[in-house]
This record gives structure tokens, C-alpha cells and sequence, in this order.
């Protein structure tokens, strides 16, 4: 089965087409105005607007409240909410509930403890997104797309009642050792496709898509 890739946080139609080219499977759009890669909902439907059927778009949304989730699906045709921030368990399934897409929720990792929570959402989710949690100490964190990894041997053997997607500092060069550390179907970029925080970088778009191909 061929490694499922995502781009995520992609800003303009140049990494669209980088993702189209390698053979992505899905895009992300972020909305969530602190990251660097935010965009507007009427950004984003234009970059909808421009992606190229078989390529899945996925919006990625920290905490929202039901009238930004309204103001964005209204004007873009999403295919995968993406929670990223705290919501808890019920939060994450009147919004799988009420909005009639599927939904992946991060699991924010950085020691086994933290997958316990998996118990708690694998039955209100459709996938499951792995990502490196920020420490306490760091400036600035975000959410998400902080170009962190965290220990891969953390998930090495187990197996998820979901399907789920591996993210947290992945780049072209470490691709294969996390796929085999973790057995991940599936991965999520960001930063490691980035020339600097929030511009995709075409070129590095490709390596990584050409990495995942060969996997």
C-alpha cells in the first residue's frame, strides 16, 4: 500500500500544484490566525477552488466555536475537519455531529502517557493524528507545525482502533526511519516543507512527496 501524504498549512497555489505533482493525497488549510500559515475562509475557498480532483482537503482548526466552523464550510468544500487544539471528547463529536465531516483529532505526544488519550476520542473520530507536543519552555508554541518530532518508538507495535497519520518534524531526510520506527500508513508535513515559517517551498514539496513514493 503506498504511503498517504499531506501537505499541510499550504498558503498559495504553488504548493497546491507541488502537491498535486507528487502525488499527495490530501492538502491542509489552516484556520487559525497565530500560525504563520493562517489563512482566511476567503483565501482558502480560491485554494479550494484550485485544487485538482483526488486531492483531499482538510481543514485544520484550534478550539473552534460553531460560527467560524459555519463561516468556513460555507465557502469551502472541506473533506476532513482536523482538531488541533483541546477539545475534549464531546466537543469533538457534536462537531463531528453537527457539521457531517469526518474528523481527525491531534494526540499531542511526548511521553506514553500521553496516548492514553487515544481511549477517550478513537470512538468519536474517524482518524487519529500524531504530533509532537511543545514543551512548556518553548516561546511561541503553536498548536502544531513547530518542525518538534517526538520519540517514534513511543507508537512502534501498536496497533489504533482508527486509522491515523504520523506528524511532528517529519522532512524528507528522517521519513524513512519514522515510517519504519512507527509503521505509519500515512504522514502529515508541514515545517519540513518550508523555506521559512508559513512558505512552502515547491522543491521540498517534491523531495518529500518523491521520499514518501518510494516507501
Amino acid at each position: 500500500m503506498a504511503l498517504e501524504s499531506k501537505i499541510c498549512g499550504v498558503s498559495d497555489r504553488a504548493a497546491i500544484e507541488a502537491a498535486a505533482r507528487g502525488g499527495a493525497s490530501w492538502i491542509g488549510l489552516v484556520f487559525f490566525p497565530p500560525s504563520p500559515r493562517a489563512v482566511t475562509p476567503e483565501q482558502a475557498e480560491a485554494l479550494a477552488a484550485a485544487t485538482p480532483a483526488g486531492l483531499g482537503r482538510a481543514g485544520l482548526f484550534v478550539d473552534p466555536d460553531d460560527a467560524l466552523l459555519e463561516r468556513v464550510l460555507a465557502r469551502v468544500p472541506l473533506e476532513l475537519l482536523q482538531l488541533h487544539g483541546s477539545e475534549a471528547p464531546r466537543r469533538v463529536a457534536e462537531i463531528r455531529a453537527r457539521f457531517g465531516r469526518p474528523v481527525m483529532k491531534a494526540i499531542k505526544v511526548a511521553q506514553a502517557e500521553d496516548l492514553e488519550a487515544v481511549e477517550a476520542y478513537a470512538p468519536v473520530v474517524d482518524r487519529l493524528l500524531f504530533d509532537a507536543k511543545a514543551p512548556k519552555s518553548m516561546a511561541g508554541a503553536l498548536p502544531g507545525g513547530n518542525a518538534l518530532s517526538f520519540d517514534w518508538r513511543l507508537l512502534a507495535g501498536r496497533r489504533w482502533p482508527r486509522p491515523w497519520m504520523l506528524s511532528g518534524g517529519l522532512k524528507a531526510e528522517t521519513l524513512a526511519e519514522a515510517v519504519a520506527t512507527t509503521g505509519a500508513a500515512a504522514v502529515d508535513v508541514s515545517s519540513g516543507v518550508e523555506s521559512a515559517p508559513g512558505a512552502k517551498d515547491p522543491a521540498l514539496i517534491a523531495a518529500f512527496l518523491e521520499r514518501a513514493r518510494s516507501l
